[in-house]
């Protein structure tokens, strides 16, 4: 077992300028998962999507691409000394999704034919999405419980919903920071109650969560908006609109202040990779036009924690499967800032 002896020899005999090691760790780093102050569960499901598939092996694809990515972080600059350690990804639940994926296409192909749908894969494939968040409540709840901090690895964008569940019962009136294509508020999208087009109309169902402010979204429906308006809790900050006061003279710094106002102090950060411009994340489900660029989301991340909020959990969601490995690439980076933001904002000790 590990110790605190034991992470400070390998702290100690890892070279952080050296080859990225293919060790099958997060970026080559030498911790175990006893070792590390943040830990990073992937969920490979991706199940319920409504256009492009593949997302299921996207922890695998990030976790394989990682070691190529260097340590250093201006932000956090001894950040790898806090301990950083993926499992991982679940075989077990990613041949669930493997199973369960066929069907779930055909049914959606049913519905958008007009055809007479198969109520059976249907009752199927939710009784599997609430066991799916039955197990990741479970798992964040146990690694919670070790004073670990938690990340969320994608999978689809529903996939996140039990580790909510664990944070509200922890953290009442927290907030959630959605940076996304999407307003994700649609009711059992497709019939699917946890559809990943659902993740944050049943996240708005949870006692705990105080405040949810949307950034980026530029792709939603009529009703998403509606709900959106009528609920005090939610604060959207369209692309378009962001994009206008830009245009007309607005900072970026000056938006990203009237962003992080709309939260409270402590906050989970849930990062769809569609959220940015379609050429950093090609091969996601579901591109949209327009979006962040990276830079604009990490100086939205950064003023985030220089603001002085504390960040409780965050996933990082959609990002492609094999083979796609420029996609895996700039979801390692944002995962890697993520982790380190978080650590920094919680006062996690580089050593």
């Amino acid at each position: 077992m590990g110790n605190s002896n034991s992470k400070a020899e390998k702290i100690k005999n890892f070279d952080p300028n050296g080859v990225g090691l293919k060790n099958g760790h997060f970026i080559g780093l030498p911790f175990e998962e006893q070792d590390a102050q943040i830990v990073l569960l992937p969920v490979p499901w991706d199940v319920t999507v409504s256009y492009g598939a593949g997302t299921a092996t996207g922890p695998a694809n990030i976790l394989e691409a990682s070691p190529q990515l260097d340590l250093y972080d201006p932000d956090v600059p001894e950040a790898w000394k806090m301990g950083l350690f993926m499992r991982q990804p679940d075989e077990s639940w990613l041949h669930r999704s493997q199973e369960l994926r066929p069907g779930a296409a055909r049914y959606i192909e049913q519905l958008e034919e007009g055809l007479p749908v198969d109520e059976a894969t249907l009752t199927h494939i939710n009784k599997a999405c609430t066991e799916l968040k039955a197990w990741v409540k479970a798992e964040t709840t146990a690694l919670l419980e070790q004073g670990k901090a938690v990340g969320i690895v994608g999978g689809e964008h529903s996939v996140p919903l039990g580790f909510l569940e664990a944070l509200s019962e922890r953290h009442p009136g927290f907030g959630v920071l959605q940076i996304d294509a999407h307003m994700d508020l649609r009711a059992a999208y497709e019939g699917f109650t946890y559809s990943h087009a659902s993740i944050f109309y049943n996240a708005l169902r949870l006692e705990g969560l105080a405040q949810l402010t949307q950034v980026g979204i530029r792709d939603y429906c009529e009703a998403e908006a509606k709900l959106a308006d009528q609920d005090s809790r939610c604060t959207v900050f369209f692309n378009h609109d962001l994009n206008r006061r830009a245009f007309e003279g607005t900072s970026w710094a000056t938006l990203c202040r009237k962003i992080t106002d709309t939260l409270p102090e402590k906050v989970y950060i849930s990062f769809d990779i569609d959220g940015l411009l379609p050429e950093l994340c090609p091969h996601t489900g579901t591109p949209v036009p327009g979006g962040l660029t990276f830079d604009q989301a990490i100086y939205l991340l950064q003023t985030v924690v220089e603001s002085g909020h504390t960040i409780i959990g965050f996933d990082l969601c959609e990002t492609a499967g094999h083979p796609h490995e420029w996609d895996a690439n700039v979801g390692a980076r944002i995962l890697y800032k993520l982790a380190n933001l978080m650590g920094k904002s919680q006062g996690l000790q580089t050593g």
